[in-house]
């Protein structure tokens, strides 16, 4: 009968198994005789300092901070009372095209273009109309509603 053939790689592997496992128990035993079995409570805490960093010494009480409990807000704080704006705005029909139903109104507090479509129009515009319009968030950004001329 044939014996298993032994090859030098399969020696090589075994070699470095035996040697990990060998590392692996002296690892162990270093733990184990450093370990602190009979540490007390106080040894094992950890506190954390008013930076926010750990450390193994307590924290100092004159430092202690008094918080009052009703002056801390939970969940959404409510707004306060701003004054509303004119949601009336003016502007200038910068393009559009009858053919398509949209077009672009510029506005003139801000000079920012905003879209508009032919079912948010209560007049007829052609290109460099002076308008007013109304802002409605739209799918891809806000757009001009209920769109008069002026």
């Amino acid at each position: 009968m044939a014996r298993a053939q032994e090859t030098y790689g399969k020696k090589e592997r075994e070699k470095k198994r035996l040697k990990k496992r060998e590392e692996k128990a002296k690892k162990k035993a270093e733990r184990q005789a450093n370990s602190k079995v009979g540490a007390s409570f106080e040894d094992q805490l950890i506190y954390v300092d008013e930076n926010g960093h750990f450390t193994d010494t307590p924290p100092d009480p004159t430092k202690k901070v008094k918080v009052d409990a009703e002056s801390i807000v939970l969940g959404i704080p409510k707004k306060e009372e701003q004054e509303e704006e004119d949601p009336i705005r003016n502007g200038k029909v910068s393009f559009f095209d009858t053919s398509k139903g949209f077009g672009f109104i510029i506005d003139s507090e801000n000079n920012e273009k905003y879209f508009v479509h032919v079912s948010g129009l209560i007049d007829e515009i052609a290109e460099n109309d002076k308008v007013s319009f109304e802002l409605e968030r739209g799918m891809k950004g806000m757009n001009a509603v209920r769109v008069k001329k002026t």
